[in-house]
């Protein structure tokens, strides 16, 4: 089975031992109905709830406890490119296979969902989540809207998502347009944001939780721009969460009068 850096990931059988470090996966593979299989999940895998509170924690996902994932003696974790440190990746390796996903757009998100279902038993049912979700999104209106946009991820540094960015392909989806075609979380300032004039701002609540009293923060720099506050787990957990993804598009149309 290849993962999605074309790394061919050799098991012997189903895994029953597996070890999550990315909060979007965790999700999926509980949805995928692999309670009893998952035997890690990182501190920031809070969902779902009761799953996170009875299932033990090996770390955050760029701080793994690698001698207490060892320990526990998984026979597959799954990891991320972007969200994980390459070098404690590479330490797991050493003692573990490591399937590894790698998503920059929703046809990677599926193709993992497929992938991640077929290597821990769970096919049928992640061919139907994947068909669920991308029926969704080809339900909700193509309309490209010229409405350029700034998605904020970070403060003091501002860091905002660029191009080649999952973040970026689910602005697409919305018909929003990304004003900063830099690849990847470039940071910015005041002065770029100002030459930017981005006609809306949105305000993730994560990976920085954005709130309410850092709306007037940045209406003070764009006074002209409608600047909202935004889930940031629909735009960017590539997972089984992207079934509220297009409901959520419609409704943030609605709330930029869209």
């Amino acid at each position: 089975m290849l993962d999605q850096l074309n790394r061919e990931i050799e098991l012997s059988s189903v895994p029953k031992r597996i070890i999550s470090v990315v909060p979007s996966q965790t999700e999926l593979l509980f949805y995928l109905g692999l309670d009893e299989g998952i035997i890690g999940i990182t501190k920031f895998c809070i969902y779902p709830q009761d799953k996170f509170k009875s299932t033990t924690k090996i770390g955050g996902t760029k701080q793994l406890d690698i001698a207490k994932i060892k320990s526990l003696k998984p026979d597959l974790i799954i990891a991320n490119k972007e969200e994980n440190e390459r070098g404690q990746i590479e330490e797991l390796m050493d003692f573990c296979p490591v399937w590894i996903s790698d998503i920059n757009n929703l046809a990677d998100a599926l193709q993992m969902i497929e992938r991640v279902g077929e290597l821990v038993g769970k096919i049928e049912e992640s061919l139907a989540l994947s068909h669920n979700i991308e029926q969704q999104f080809r339900e909700l209106p193509q309309v490209l809207i010229n409405l350029s946009t700034a998605y904020f991820i970070w403060r003091k540094p501002y860091m905002v998502a660029g191009r080649n960015t999952f973040i970026d392909d689910m602005l697409q989806k919305c018909g929003l347009i990304n004003v900063f075609d830099t690849d990847r979380y470039p940071e910015i300032n005041v002065d770029m944001l100002i030459t930017a004039n981005p006609q809306v701002v949105l305000l993730s609540s994560e990976p920085y939780p954005f709130k309410e009293k850092h709306l007037e923060e940045l209406r003070s720099i764009l006074p002209r721009a409608i600047i909202k506050l935004v889930d940031g787990e629909i735009f960017s957990w590539y997972g089984s969460r992207l079934l509220h993804a297009p409901a959520y598009f419609e409704w943030l149309r609605k709330e930029l009068n869209i």
